[in-house]
C-alpha cells in the first residue's frame, strides 16, 4: 500500500510539473522592462520564444512576430527545441505512468507494469532537464546583456515565465526520481522474496547404492506434529 501511496504522488507532482512547463511555453513575459515616465509607466517591453510586443501607458499592445526562425537568435532557437521535447516527453510519461502504475488495471503482469511506470519516471526527468535547459539558458542570456557595459540596446529583465518554466522542470524531476526509486524498490524486494523462498519444509536424504554412479533422491513429507502429544500415554515418563 505504502509503494502505491508513493506512485500516486509521484504521478501528481510529475503532472503537476508537466502543467506547469506546458503552460510556459505560449506565455508572455519570458523578458520584460519598463520605460518610465515622471509620473507613470509610460511603457512596458515584453518578448518570449515567438514575438516582441510593447504595451503603453492605455493598455495597448503592438506585437511584431519573430519574422524567420532561420535568421533568429541561436539561443533562442535551442530554447524553441528544448521545450517542445520537454512537453512531448512529459506527455508519453504521463501515458505510460498511467499504464504501469499499481493502482490500474491495464499493462500486463505487475513485471511488465513496473519496468513501464519506470520508464515513464525516467522521461519525467529527462523533461525536467529539458526545460531547466533552456529555462536556464534564457536567463543566462538576459543576465549577460543586462550586466554587460558595452551593451547599449534595450536592456531586460527575467519575467514570470522563466519562474514558473523552473518551478515546473524541479516538479517533474522529482516526480520522476521518486518514481523510479519506488519501482526499483519494489523490484528488488519481490526478486529477493521469490531467491530465498521456503519451500514447505520438505526434507531431502540422498543415497548412493552400491552398482549405482548417480546417486537416488527419496522425498519425505514434512513431520506432523499435531498428534505428537497423542502418542505420549501416563507411562511415558515412567
Amino acid at each position: 500500500m505504502s509503494n502505491m501511496a508513493t506512485e500516486i504522488v509521484a504521478f501528481i507532482l510529475t503532472t503537476s510539473g508537466w502543467v506547469l512547463v506546458s503552460s510556459t511555453l505560449p506565455m508572455d513575459y519570458w523578458k520584460v522592462s519598463s520605460l518610465d515616465g515622471t509620473v507613470i509607466t509610460t511603457a512596458t517591453f515584453w518578448s518570449n520564444l515567438w514575438k516582441a510586443c510593447v504595451t503603453d501607458s492605455t493598455g495597448v499592445s503592438n506585437c511584431k512576430d519573430f519574422p524567420s526562425m532561420l535568421a533568429l537568435d541561436g539561443y533562442i532557437q535551442v530554447c524553441r527545441g528544448l521545450m517542445i521535447s520537454a512537453i512531448c516527453l512529459g506527455f508519453f510519461g504521463s501515458i505510460f505512468a498511467l499504464i504501469g502504475m499499481k493502482c490500474t488495471r491495464i499493462g500486463g503482469t505487475d513485471k511488465i507494469k513496473a519496468r513501464i511506470a519506470f520508464f515513464s519516471g525516467f522521461n519525467f526527468v529527462l523533461s525536467g532537464l529539458c526545460s531547466l535547459t533552456a529555462c536556464s539558458l534564457y536567463a543566462n542570456k538576459i543576465t549577460s546583456e543586462f550586466f554587460d557595459p558595452m551593451y547599449v540596446a534595450q536592456k531586460y529583465e527575467l519575467g514570470a515565465a522563466l519562474f514558473i518554466g523552473w518551478a515546473g522542470s524541479a516538479l517533474c524531476i522529482l516526480g520522476g526520481v521518486v518514481l523510479c526509486l519506488s519501482l526499483s524498490d519494489g523490484l528488488s524486494k519481490s526478486h529477493s522474496g521469490r531467491r530465498h523462498g521456503y519451500n514447505g519444509g520438505a526434507s531431502f536424504v540422498s543415497a548412493r547404492p552400491v552398482g549405482h554412479s548417480q546417486p537416488i533422491i527419496v522425498r519425505r513429507p514434512p513431520p506432523d506434529y499435531s498428534t505428537t502429544s497423542q502418542q505420549f500415554d501416563k507411562n511415558a515418563y515412567v
